[in-house]
């Protein structure tokens, strides 16, 4: 039994932060219950890398987070759609929403008025900024909090930044920590039969992303530097051999007398970081100097197998194809899906359990294409779901 088999969770979110944490408890064993509007599906569905896909929506920006989730439509600005949800929280024990804060109390399903009806339930609101303070009313996405919260800044080379994190982390950071403050809720009501209301907000998960530098800057007030490639001592960073980079990461003290001894510069040892950095111009010259001597696929063999962490700067491509990583079961194949020809793959979750752990059971939904048999579960007879949809309200 997976952790989450018997949860259902309503997930009425888009793009990427609140769907990927309604995926994380997905894949442990939720049943996800996916609620767009009838005109208006969830963006995703229109973004990714395959143009065929995103025209049927089905893109892959939305087959990375959908998969063992059902889809139901419902125009929750009228009434009738309103009591869909309202049906579904009677059954539920999450609700995560990421619509601008006050607009699902405005419609009459915020958590005071949907906790009326189950008092069990875990209500998580996603937002850019927060449910509160003086910017809850203003949207972004992921590039707009990367500016807003100082990692742009901090991310590039001393002569060329701020620069843009190459992947959304802030979104699947949001979705991650999403997903376990309501594991935490959900644990939480076990022990005390309470619901929770929780609220999410990319800023602040971006500010804890930087949490080392941000300790750092409110004790003295220095402003973390770019430092690109580089990591504070030359014994760490990357460098470039004789086809490509590899990124060495001799960073403590134990590990960079090892690195100078197998290069067989012992001169270069030092006894403390503070040393390192009164010496770091003379060591990194003979870092330069020295990793041109071989490849990075070199490198990479001779410092591992010395204990010295070093890796070559692989394309993703590369990484895909390392057998590393199909023993790892972090990615799922899926043998096709309905809008999608053929097989494709999607990362199933970022760690393995002894037994009952992640696993997905059923590919990414077409939109609404789970609503009769959801309405049926709560009731609604043929005649009323046909009299919905002509209706427009599903």
């Amino acid at each position: 039994m997976r952790p989450f088999e018997g949860i259902r969770v309503i997930d009425i979110t888009h793009v990427l932060a609140g769907p990927f944490a309604a995926y994380q408890l997905g894949v442990l064993g939720a049943d996800v219950i996916k609620v767009e509007h009838p005109d208006d599906p969830d963006q995703s569905r229109g973004t990714g890398s395959d143009a065929a896909l995103n025209r049927v929506g089905m893109g892959t920006g939305f087959l990375t987070q959908a998969s063992n989730k059902r889809s139901i439509t419902a125009d929750l600005k009228t009434e009738e759609g309103r009591e869909i949800i309202r049906r579904l929280v009677a059954t539920a024990d999450v609700l995560v929403e990421n619509y601008r804060p006050g607009a699902f109390e405005a419609l009459g399903l915020g958590y005071a008025a949907l906790s009326a009806i189950n008092p069990r339930l875990i209500y998580a609101s996603f937002s850019a900024f927060g449910q509160d303070g003086p910017r809850r009313e203003q949207t972004a996405y992921d590039h707009v909090i990367q500016a807003t919260s100082g990692i742009m800044a901090m991310t590039g080379t001393e002569t060329v930044h701020p620069v843009k994190l190459g992947t959304p982390a802030v979104d699947y950071a949001t979705g991650t920590m999403g997903a376990f403050a309501l594991a935490s809720a959900l644990f939480q009501r076990e022990r005390t039969g309470q619901g929770q209301l929780i609220d999410m907000a990319m800023l602040d998960v971006a500010m804890i992303l930087m949490a080392s530098h941000l300790t750092g800057y409110l004790r003295n007030g220095k402003h973390p530097k770019p430092h690109g490639n580089r990591q504070g001592f030359a014994t760490s960073g990357a460098y470039q051999t004789k086809d490509g980079l590899v990124m060495v990461g001799a960073s403590n003290v134990r590990q960079q007398r090892r690195l100078w001894t197998v290069l067989e510069r012992p001169d270069l040892i030092k006894r403390t970081n503070a040393e390192r950095e009164a010496d770091a111009p003379r060591e990194e010259a003979a870092m330069s100097a020295i990793m041109l001597t071989r490849t990075a696929a070199e490198w990479e063999d001779y410092l591992q197998e010395r204990h010295i962490p070093a890796a070559r700067v692989r394309t993703m491509g590369e990484a895909a194809a390392d057998p590393h990583l199909a023993s790892r079961g972090v990615i799922h194949r899926h043998a096709g899906a309905t809008g999608v020809d053929g097989g494709f793959s999607v990362p199933l979750a970022a760690f393995k359990f002894a037994h009952d752990g992640p696993r997905i059971d059923t590919p990414p939904p077409a939109f609404g294409e789970h609503t009769d048999a959801v309405l049926a579960e709560l009731g609604y007879a043929p005649a009323d779901v046909a009299r919905l949809r002509a209706a427009k309200v599903i």
